[in-house]
């Protein structure tokens, strides 16, 4: 059994890198993807085994959460969240002004005029108060903004892995501990020894508002990337007008209550007027219109991508999601809940957008010992500037060590794939492209060669071929060619991919259909197996191969086709095989998938080139590596803060660009 199930807690990709390491090592699950960027984890489970209980208690063991109750929203606890660390960002916002007040000495006068002992003020003794103000204040940041931090890096302890939490929670205790030693003791160890000293409380205080000003903006921003699944969650109605068995009274009519979707059951009677969403698959069993006395117009536009409304008489199906444009039917309820056609939809982008790209997996291994390599580095770093400037230069190693600690950013590798993909994949869902696993949307781009079945992919068969006299019709008059069909074929072969056209249909068809939408290389006569040998001759010559068909006698060579594609209304056993199912009949959808997965694999690269690059660059500068070559620069604690916070936000923001596309 396959399942998304959303996951609470996360907040780089070692997290999402330790929760599916987890579930994969629990009894009873074979495969699990966690995604950070959707906050989802993709588990195929055998429920005999075990349940979704036991998940939950052992992920929660490990610090994070798993959301299985069906009575708790996932919308309203990612609300709350985000409320909370609101909250907490602008309360960090106050203590780190009022600390940086304090530390800077911008009130210091008012307090030297308080403190006067026997007329004479002691400067000792104001900037002894101000230090314990501060840390009065940094304390207070701590334990109220700062305690998530804390907890999960504790839990992380716990299990023996370690997490962005942990270093950043690493960092502001060592500045807070230290200057707290200061705050008491500096004067006494490092004052008589003539070593100058000084408190970092403004330093952690503002690693954390950074910090937590960065995942706000971060939240925000990931928020965007799920628009998609929300506009198509939003075609699902929350209420139904359902008919029911009590007459009205004088008439033949029935009396209609509006109920909860949840309380429809298969079989019952719907009514839906023009603009009310469907809100069950069914069959229509009474429709009518001002135009048409004995039909309603469906606008089926974003389940098929159909421009013109649907005529719907009674027998006819109806989706879930679609709007009566004109009229109004009653329909009786086909498939409900999770089985409807708009569910599924649901269901197969939120399964691609938590499913990972092969480039994903490399950059989830280097996460899980990117956290401990950054804490030798710090400790390197720390050892380096102490044993050669001895004890003077102690409260710039630790500084040192805490600013390579907090710049270093595992969040912004994890979220360069993830957030790209996920925005790409909802980006092909408006085109009616829907795309099943991350691996065919990165393949896409690098295919060279197209096989592609002829009837019913593309030309569509006409309703008027008498098929006993078939021999005796023209070509024109059996079939017609699929919109854009010849533009389409074109656009692929001037992106350098050959098309080939493989046909069951005798010769003299083949050609002509072959010829009229512009394609080269085609095959006539055609059995499954030779569409399946073709495919394989394809990728022996060294091609990426990606195959497009409809039927049942296309699903060998989908399946074995590096990337394969199935045409919406086709058969549904090809849809279940293909990796990208095209819900329009518009053959543009092709090229336009090709050109959408280039985008994207640029922005993944894009994405993965700058997060390596920032570490690459920013930890030595934090590590106070251009004292070497005698430049006095480096990046302090409190910037590494916000740099690293830049990093993130930046990666999603990048990512957004791909709506655009």
């Amino acid at each position: 059994m396959k399942k998304t199930i959303p996951v609470i807690g996360m907040a780089c990709s070692v997290c999402s890198a330790n929760v599916e390491k987890k579930l994969q090592s629990l009894e009873g699950i074979n495969s699990a993807s966690v995604s950070l960027a959707s906050r989802t984890a993709l588990v195929d489970y055998d429920p005999d085994i075990i349940s979704l209980e036991d998940m939950k208690r052992e992920i929660s063991n490990a610090g994070y959460d798993l959301v299985i109750e069906n009575d708790r929203s996932v919308e309203e606890i990612n609300r709350r969240e985000f409320t909370l660390l609101r909250r907490r960002t602008l309360a960090s916002w106050l203590f780190a002004i009022l600390t940086m007040c304090f530390s800077m000495g911008w009130i210091s006068l008012g307090m030297e005029q308080n403190m006067i002992s026997d007329g004479v003020a002691s400067a000792h003794h104001s900037s002894s108060f101000a230090n314990q103000i501060c840390l009065l204040l940094a304390l207070a940041n701590l334990l109220y903004c700062g305690k998530q931090f804390y907890v999960s890096a504790w839990k992380q302890l716990l299990h023996h892995t370690a997490n962005m939490d942990s270093l950043v929670a690493l960092s502001t205790l060592i500045a807070f501990l230290f200057s707290t030693f200061n705050t008491f003791f500096g004067e006494m160890v490092w004052g008589a020894r003539g070593i100058e000293w000084h408190t970092y409380f403004d330093a952690s205080v503002m690693i954390i508002t950074f910090v937590l000003t960065g995942r706000c903006l971060e939240e925000k921003a990931k928020d965007s990337t799920a628009s998609s699944i929300r506009q198509l969650m939003g075609m699902q109605p929350k209420t139904a007008r359902l008919v029911t068995y009590e007459k009205i009274e004088g008439t033949n009519d029935y009396k209609m209550e509006e109920v909860p979707i949840s309380t429809i059951q298969i079989g019952d009677m719907i009514e839906v007027r023009a603009g009310e969403k469907i809100p069950v698959d069914g069959v229509v069993t009474q429709a009518e219109s001002f135009m048409t006395p004995d039909a309603a117009y469906v606008d089926e536009a974003m389940i098929s991508g159909e421009p013109t409304p649907a005529m719907k008489k009674a027998g006819d199906n109806v989706l879930a999601g679609t709007i009566p444009s004109q009229g109004k039917l009653r329909m009786r309820a086909k498939q409900i809940g999770e089985n409807t056609a708009l569910a599924h939809i649901i269901r197969m982008v939120q399964e691609a957008q938590g499913s990972k790209a092969p480039v994903q997996r490399i950059v989830d291994k280097a996460a899980l010992i990117f956290v401990p390599a950054v804490a030798a580095i710090a400790l390197i770093t720390f050892l380096a500037w102490w044993l050669i400037g001895g004890n003077a230069a102690l409260p710039q190693a630790i500084l040192s060590a805490i600013a390579v600690l907090v710049i270093a950013c595992p969040c912004a590798m994890g979220l360069a794939t993830p957030t790209a993909l996920m925005v790409g994949i909802g980006k092909a869902a408006q085109k009616q492209i829907l795309i099943k696993d991350a691996s065919a949307l990165e393949n896409l781009h690098k295919i060279n060669a197209l096989v592609i079945d002829k009837t019913g992919t593309l030309t569509i068969p006409n309703q008027n071929i008498d098929f006993t006299k078939q021999e005796d019709l023209d070509l024109e008059t059996r079939e017609t060619l699929k919109p854009h069909a010849q533009e389409a074929m074109k656009q692929l072969q001037e992106k350098g991919i050959e098309v080939y056209m493989m046909s069951g249909d005798k010769e003299e068809a083949a050609h002509y259909w072959a010829e009229k939408a512009g394609i080269k290389h085609y095959q006539s006569k055609v059995l499954p197996g030779d569409k399946q040998a073709l495919v394989k001759k394809l990728q022996d010559e060294g091609k990426q191969v990606a195959m497009v068909g409809d039927g049942i006698n296309d699903t060998q060579a989908l399946a074995l086709a590096n990337v394969s594609m199935a045409i919406g209304k086709g058969t549904d056993v090809a849809m279940d095989v293909a990796q990208i199912t095209l819900m329009s009949d518009d053959l543009l959808a092709l090229p336009e998938a090709v050109k959408l997965s280039q985008k994207t694999v640029h922005m993944i690269w894009q994405n993965l080139f700058w997060a390596f690059i920032y570490n690459i660059i920013c930890i030595p500068l934090a590590a106070g590596a251009l004292h070497i070559f005698g430049i006095d620069f480096q990046i302090t604690p409190m910037w590494a803060s916000a740099l690293m916070a830049f990093s993130s936000v930046s990666v999603v923001l990048n990512s957004l660009r791909l709506r655009m596309a």
